[in-house]
């Protein structure tokens, strides 16, 4: 395991640092937490969604050795919403032009005590008002951010895309990298601007995939994912990567159920592609399966470990 975690430029040991396992550990022997103990406070806390590691490896990119980077899932399990430090970032895919619904119900709850707060947006294709709804979102809970942006990455929709097709297709990450790493260091205060002068195109697009702007991608597990019980082999990979512990090893195989934020760890992490999608599902946004079953993604520089301990309930 050490061995798998020293390809990622990190050690275990670190990584578990970095995500905030160890301060949960502290928390369950009384010991002070970072967001309650000042003397002890980092100057920058980053907190992250991720399902295929794309989120994760833009947080890591934004750490140093004064940066504690946090799992939304691990917190919400946790029951944790209050932080505090120099600068609080979120990182976090878009979906659908909004954030999953996790990271919504997170940021409700959430007080982020911080002169600088940021937000970074992974997304792989549209950005179209993603930026301007989170700033809307936030100003709307009194939480606004100073910094506001968006990072191109590889889109993991399987429904549109083909995953081989676009892991060829050059992103300019590091140059997107370097050019928000420069911009946080300057703490530079900027919203970026939608693409779209208004949101009547993307209301257009919520109609046309069934959803609803105040949840999301807010579906059910058993009406969208079947595991082919030919194909698994019981690992229990898709046990430890769902956000939502949806997925339960049972003497009947695998089965799933519960609230979805269709981010898609279970099918894109499955090492036997044992997880489909659903048939005759009733969801407008599964209506054409997808583009190539036989494709799947995980970012190259994180680890199955890696999303495993950030989304393990």
């Amino acid at each position: 395991m050490e061995k798998e975690q020293k390809k990622e430029g990190i050690t275990r040991r670190s990584a578990l640092k970095r995500m905030g396992l160890f301060m949960a550990g502290a928390v369950a022997l009384g010991m002070p937490s970072l967001a309650s103990c000042s003397e002890d406070k980092k100057k920058r806390i980053i907190l992250y969604f991720t399902a295929t590691g794309n989120s994760l490896y833009v947080a890591r990119q934004l750490a140093d050795e004064n940066t504690e980077l946090f799992s939304i899932p691990q917190l919400v399990k946790e029951g944790k919403y209050e932080f505090e430090a120099d600068e609080i970032g979120i990182v976090y895919p878009i979906y659908g032009q909004m954030p999953p619904n996790m990271v919504r119900g997170f940021l409700s709850k959430a007080r982020l005590e911080a002169p600088y707060r940021f937000a970074v947006l992974t997304y792989g294709n549209g950005k179209m008002v993603a930026t301007s709804l989170f700033d809307e979102l936030t100003r709307k809970s009194g939480k606004p951010f100073h910094y506001v942006t968006s990072i191109l990455m590889v889109d993991n929709f399987l429904p549109a895309f083909d995953m081989n097709e676009q892991i060829k297709i050059d992103k300019h990450i590091p140059e997107s990298l370097a050019r928000i790493q420069s911009d946080l260091k300057e703490r530079k205060h900027w919203i970026e601007p939608s693409e779209s002068p208004d949101f009547e195109p993307f209301r257009a697009f919520l109609a046309f995939r069934g959803l609803n702007m105040e949840e999301g991608y807010l579906l059910r597990s058993e009406k969208c994912f079947v595991v082919q019980e030919k194909s698994c082999i019981g690992c229990g990979a898709c046990t430890q990567v769902c956000p939502r512990g949806n997925y339960e090893l049972t003497s009947q195989g695998v089965k799933t159920e519960g609230d979805c934020d269709f981010c898609f760890a279970c099918i894109q992490n499955c090492p036997q592609k044992a997880i489909v999608f659903a048939k005759d599902s009733g969801y407008p946004v599964l209506a054409h399966g997808e583009r190539n079953p036989n494709a799947r993604f995980r970012n190259e520089h994180v680890s199955l470990w890696s999303i495993k301990e950030s989304n393990r309930q």
